[in-house]
């Protein structure tokens, strides 16, 4: 019997088992996790942070994970409780999340003048989640410049309006900081009231705005364009679409919906010029889709607003891009889903084209599966901490949208840095599964079964 199991054992451990385990999505979440690792040491290195002021081990994981899952929650202020190299190491972590750790790290071997294996590709596939692995190698490339090129116009457009109240190195070096963090929709600002000091300053709104709109919409999308700009194509995917008709249609629907809930609210937008008042809830309504920039304090808001929010950030950015949610297309799939069984078809189409059966399932379980997580997490958290519901549920929605928007205490700080080890943890968890996906985790978490070849006789339920 113990012979059995010692062999039983043996077998399971051996290298070539364990890699025969270890697909592309567990590769992913442990990759992410050794990522998130490492910058917990750099973080706890003494001079990450000024001499005689070393932060808790459990800040330096929830600032890590915050940054390699392009979150921008914050439990401490980065521009006083870390030095240069502190905030260095932190925009690091974000790009490096925002790419995704196998991109970066596909740039770097490809540097070196090595190959990249089938194995790596697959991973590549699985992190931006591109239907082949065919052509991967280029389309990195491609997410390179792109990235580099459209965070080198931010940063100068921001460098010309920072320049205003900064001297010329801290309006750099702000830019710079500001422009990575945009793009990468994380919402990390070195100011101590993120960006409410430039409320009404359009060159930054709107810079920080087109930034978190073009790392959310994905390198799929942004790769589509330019092949059908060059003919290569004759129509745009469907997945392009889709994505630019639900970013406009989420956008301009959030900010009339803010605007109309806000206007009259003395303490947000009120006393504002009408064009202030567009100009707040046109920002939020696109940094609600995960990147937590804000330009007012979110605790003036109205209930109905911040549900609208939650509601936003919930859904957050579209597949490929550097943001978390359940995703633009899913959420679209299962309204259209909702749509076609109102009306008694059997079909569901978009841009008259008819959505595979098991991508709408595949949307139904992502929405649901991610929803029961976060209202889960949010139980735990109300149990654990002594805020209220209403703040609790804000600040898990948000971290599972990978955004950032926190109804924290007025300033630079999110709530959860009132909260408890356990519920910084929890809000931890919450920002790596909006970052890898609720599928992304449930194939990884699950062990992979031989599909049936046979089907069970069709049973009939009455539901409703």
């Amino acid at each position: 019997m113990i012979n059995r199991v010692i062999t039983s054992i043996r077998v399971k451990f051996r290298p070539e088992v364990i890699r025969s385990r270890m697909t592309p999505p567990r590769l992913l979440v442990l990759g992410f996790a050794a990522v998130i690792l490492a910058g917990t040491v750099l973080l706890l290195l003494p001079f990450a942070t000024p001499p005689g002021r070393p932060i808790a081990a459990v800040d330096a994981i929830f600032t890590a994970t915050s940054a390699v899952c392009v979150t921008g929650l914050v439990v401490k202020d980065l521009s006083t409780d870390f030095t240069l190299f502190g905030q260095i190491v932190t925009l690091v972590l974000v790009q490096v999340g925002g790419l995704g750790y196998m991109a970066t790290g596909t740039i770097l071997t490809l540097l070196i003048g090595r190959r990249i294996g089938l194995r790596e590709r697959l991973l590549l596939q699985e992190s931006f989640n591109v239907p082949t692995a065919g052509g991967i190698v280029r389309f990195v490339r491609g997410v390179l410049l792109l990235t580099v090129a459209t965070e080198a116009v931010g940063a100068l457009v921001l460098f010309l309006s920072f320049l205003r109240t900064l001297d010329p190195g801290k309006a750099a070096y702000a830019a710079v900081f500001h422009a990575v963090s945009a793009f990468n929709n994380a919402g990390f600002s070195l100011f101590p009231t993120n960006l409410v000091a430039y409320r009404a300053d359009w060159l930054v709104n709107l810079a920080i705005s087109a930034l978190i709109i073009g790392g959310g919409i994905g390198f799929v999308v942004f790769s589509d364009l330019v092949r059908y700009a060059r003919k290569e194509v004759n129509h745009p995917l469907l997945h392009t679409k889709i994505v630019l008709a639900a970013t406009g249609v989420l956008i301009a629907g959030g900010t009339a919906v803010l605007w109309i809930l806000e206007r009259s609210n003395a303490q947000s937008i009120a006393t504002l010029p009408f064009s202030d008042q567009f100009l707040v809830s046109f920002f939020h309504s696109v940094a609600a889709r995960t990147a937590g920039f804000n330009t007012v304090d979110l605790m003036t808001f109205t209930p109905a607003s911040l549900t609208v929010l939650m509601g936003l950030m919930f859904v957050g950015a579209s597949p490929g891009g550097t943001g978390g949610g359940i995703k633009t297309t899913t959420f679209v799939a299962m309204m259209a889903a909702l749509w076609a069984t109102t009306r008694g078809e059997m079909d569901v189409t978009l841009f008259k084209r008819r959505i595979p059966t098991d991508v709408v399932a595949k949307s139904f379980f992502i929405g649901m599966l991610a929803l029961g997580f976060v209202v889960f997490c949010a139980f735990v958290l109300l149990a654990l901490e002594s805020e209220r519901i209403l703040g609790v549920t804000f600040e898990a929605f948000s971290a599972f949208g990978t955004v950032g928007l926190s109804i924290g205490d007025g300033g630079i700080l999110s709530l959860s840095a009132k909260f408890s080890p356990a519920g910084k943890i929890v809000i931890c968890l919450l920002m790596f599964a909006g970052r890898l996906g609720p599928l992304t985790m449930s194939v990884a978490a699950l062990r992979s079964h031989v599909q049936k070849r046979f089907r069970y006789p069709e049973g009939r339920v009455i539901i409703g």
